[in-house]
């Protein structure tokens, strides 16, 4: 347990997101190259206590998708500061002007960007979420109290401890910016601190999530499972969707935005499917699938109902044969998480129609799932991937930690002098926005 309470972590985080909502972007770009500097002048510091932690999670048999999260290595810890880099060198979200009118000579609006002020991220077993996090609130202008897993408290303290020291050393920058916390009995108040936070970002299963949402009044960013799909279509070319589904599938199988179900056009399956099954065999995937798909592949185990709503993160595959793009955009809207989706197709129109009509956050035409991430599209990192449909959806980076402020430049102009039958009339005159430096 912390030596503060809960409250006065979560009051001095507000206080400290007030101190960054001020700052330069020069002044966040020192802070974020000293935290990147921090992670690799302590690299032996930081395996050090990571084993610890690979330690704990042997013995207690944890399961090996946990566990491959949880390792790290030299390269993964020199990535994590890349990351804070690449963050770096992103614009500024904040202060950026989105809308100006004229209400009226003399009386002008305009809209611009600030911080939510204090982020609450809670996640499982990955210390590369910790500079990932800390620096996109870092450069977004908000505090943040993180709470890792258990399984990850060596790795996770040693790096909040090198981050938070590293960025108390920049002028004009608290230390207090970047917290952590460490037990349940913690969690279960930090929900209740909806005076001083803004924001709970979870990072985990559905009944993690829902289990958060339940239990606070504060916004809830909501980072779902991901039961994420690629449907093969009928004219799909067989090298393209056997290299595609390999690497949905098997270039990181533990991540939220790996292949769980395969969804293959009745039309192409003897075509597909045999190429397929032989290759997944090779890298060892358990495969599950429907009648049809057990027809032409009889090797292949049964799948049951629950196989089409379940979440592998593992080396294992179910595999549904249907009618056609009808049959598989309703299968995904039906048991998909609105994660990530993917066609392979030729046909521009099968392509549309799908990206379209799926229901997800990210869909794909021609190309992996795994595509589906923050870093890939180019927003230096990312705080979570959100299934929501409000304030920020999919890969979130730092458009999804700002939100807007108006800004009314009046001449001394009264509401009374708009209202009655002779008030003063509104013009609304769109303006030129003024553009960041």
């Amino acid at each position: 347990m912390s030596e503060l309470t809960l409250t006065e972590i979560a009051k001095e985080a507000k206080n400290a997101s007030l101190v960054l909502a001020r700052l330069t972007s020069e002044t966040k770009n020192a802070a974020l190259e000293k935290m990147a500097e921090a992670l690799e002048s302590n690299i032996a510091v930081i395996l050090e206590a990571n084993e610890k932690d690979l330690e704990f999670s042997r013995k207690e048999n944890l399961p090996q998708a946990l566990i491959a999260r949880l390792a790290l290595t030299e390269s993964k810890v020199r990535g994590m500061a890349a990351g804070i880099r690449s963050v770096a060198k992103l614009p500024d979200p904040v202060g950026d002007e989105q809308m100006a009118m004229e209400m009226d000579k003399g009386l002008e609006l305009r809209r611009v960007s600030c911080p939510l002020g204090v982020i609450g991220a809670i996640f499982e077993s990955r210390p590369d979420a910790v500079p990932q996090i800390s620096s996109l609130c870092l450069k977004s202008g908000n505090a943040v109290i993180l709470k890792g897993g258990s399984e990850a408290q060596h790795s996770n303290k040693q790096i909040v401890s090198l981050l938070s020291e590293a960025i108390g050393t920049v002028p004009g920058v608290t230390a207090r910016a970047v917290q952590m916390i460490e037990t349940r009995s913690e969690v279960a108040e930090m929900l209740r601190q909806d005076k001083y936070i803004n924001l709970i970002v979870p990072r985990g299963s559905n009944a993690f999530v829902r289990y958060i949402q339940e239990n606070t009044k504060i916004p809830v960013l909501g980072h779902s499972e991901g039961v994420c799909h690629a449907y093969i279509a009928e004219d799909a070319d067989l090298d393209k969707a056997v290299a595609l589904a390999l690497d949905s599938k098997l270039q990181y199988p533990a991540a939220c935005n790996a292949m769980e179900t395969l969804l293959i056009d009745e039309k192409a399956a003897s075509r597909i499917l045999p190429r397929l099954a032989e290759e997944f065999k090779a890298k060892n995937v358990e495969l599950l699938g429907c009648d049809k798909t057990r027809k032409i592949c009889p090797e292949i185990k049964a799948a049951e109902e629950i196989d089409w709503d379940t979440e592998y993160t593992d080396a294992k595959l179910s595999i549904k044969v249907v009618a056609g793009l009808e049959e598989g955009i309703d299968h995904i809207n039906l048991h998909g998480s609105g994660h990530t989706d993917l066609i392979v197709t030729e046909d521009p129109e099968q392509a549309e129609r799908f990206m379209s009509e799926v229901d997800s956050a990210s869909v794909m035409w021609n190309a992996s799932t795994r595509f589906a991430d923050g870093f890939r599209y180019g927003l230096g990192a990312e705080i979570g991937i959100s299934t929501n449909k409000t304030h920020a959806r999919g890969p979130v980076g730092l458009e999804g930690l700002v939100i807007y402020k108006y800004k009314l430049i009046g001449q001394g102009q009264t509401v009374a002098e708009y209202s009655g039958e002779n008030g003063k009339k509104f013009q609304h005159k769109l303006l030129t926005v003024r553009k960041s430096d």
